[in-house]
């Protein structure tokens, strides 16, 4: 998925609750937690859009499914491999 177009987008502080002993291990190992939760940030965004995007579509994708398993693949006869 695309990222912001910006190269540097405007960033805002937020406060997130997370469970002390995972705060204090990735502090003690010199994570940067603020790095970590906007990967994983991205990363779920990522996936939902995914998803929106199958079910959105998922009448075509069957129809389409459907007509290769029916017909199979449009130009499969030049199919070199």
């Amino acid at each position: 998925m695309p990222r912001s177009a910006s190269p540097s987008p405007t960033r805002r502080a937020t406060n997130v609750t997370l469970p002390v002993d995972l705060l204090v291990e990735a502090r003690a190992l010199g994570l940067n937690v603020s790095q970590i939760c906007e990967r994983g940030l991205r990363d779920e965004i990522a996936k939902s859009r995914s998803a929106q995007w199958r079910e959105l579509h998922r009448e075509a994708l069957l129809s389409s499914n459907d007509y290769v398993e029916r017909n199979g693949l449009p130009l499969e006869e030049f199919q070199q491999f």
